[in-house]
């Protein structure tokens, strides 16, 4: 038995080795940059303690806003605490908000965009006018508003994100959905007296969720970076938390005599946005044979 696929069957492993080899190679380098860049971000905000040992909520007045250095690499804010250890240790923060907002309006408007696709008639109508309305707004405004209803806080926050995402997730599923109706093995499996919903789950939801995992990776960085604006504007966790956009804001009264306490969360963050944006396009343009 050998479970080497006929397109490899017969290869000696060094030709498999080149081949793999010759993969990597076609990769571009802003790919590899980018996902070097998520890997770290990962590591930081899964295990802090095994890239930084200093505590971020460890307060030295004696260190107050020193530079960077080799002590303090990132330099210490106005309470001596290292922005360094804080801009670590904000990493979960961030991308917990990003991936839980963004897995969240991915599942809702999944959902949604399913029931309005397989519907069709009055419930399709109803559903993409409300989802018209929703869309007329700026996504930041609406997480501002749903704040400004529920309350602040990190979780808050994250809700109010994903609340805002889900009308656009909910449009693309649907979309999606009239095209996989109109194709011949569902129209099929209906003439043949499958039940609708069997044929929604077996045919039509495999054929949807491909495509909108590939562009929630594109969602990820929006939604950090709408939790980093949400949080500089005083709707997310409240101080002393490590979090990037509440330590922009703290940072913003000190740009010209020390820098550096607004500048590392703030490429920290604009980093996290621009690899996950580059890895969505890149797993975008796989999926549709342009590499």
């Amino acid at each position: 038995m050998t479970d080497l696929t006929p397109e490899f069957a017969g290869s000696s492993p060094s030709r498999l080795t080149s081949k793999a080899i010759a993969g990597l190679r076609r990769i571009p380098l802003s790919v590899v940059i980018a996902a070097a860049v998520v890997a770290f971000l990962v590591l930081c905000a899964l295990f802090p303690g095994l890239v930084t040992s200093k505590d971020p909520y460890k307060i030295g007045l004696l260190h107050s806003l020193r530079p960077p250095s080799f002590e303090f690499p990132f330099g210490t804010d106005q309470l001596g605490r290292d922005i360094f250890s804080r801009v670590v240790h904000g990493a979960s923060y961030s991308l917990s908000i990003g991936l839980g907002a963004t897995l969240i309006a991915v599942t809702v408007g999944l959902a949604v965009g399913l029931i309005a696709g397989n519907a069709g008639g009055a419930v399709d109508l109803a559903f993409m006018r409300i989802i018209d309305v929703l869309l007329a707004f700026p996504a930041l405004f609406m997480s501002m508003a749903v704040v400004a209803l529920i309350g602040k806080g990190s979780v808050n926050v994250l809700l109010a994100i994903a609340i805002a995402e889900i009308p656009r997730y909910a449009r693309i599923v649907r979309s999606q959905v009239l095209i996989v109706r109109q194709s011949g093995y569902v129209e099929a499996a209906l003439i043949l007296g499958q039940r609708r919903w069997i044929t929604l789950l077996k045919h039509v939801l495999p054929n949807t969720i491909g495509p909108l995992i590939i562009l929630s990776t594109l969602g990820i960085g929006s939604a950090i970076l709408s939790s980093a604006a949400l949080s500089y504007l005083g709707l997310g966790p409240r101080p002393p938390t490590p979090e990037w956009g509440l330590m922009l804001a703290e940072g913003q009264g000190y740009l010209r005599k020390a820098w550096w306490i607004g500048v590392f969360p703030g490429v920290f963050a604009t980093l996290t946005v621009v690899s996950t944006t580059i890895l969505g396009r890149y797993l975008k343009a796989l999926s549709d044979g342009r590499v």
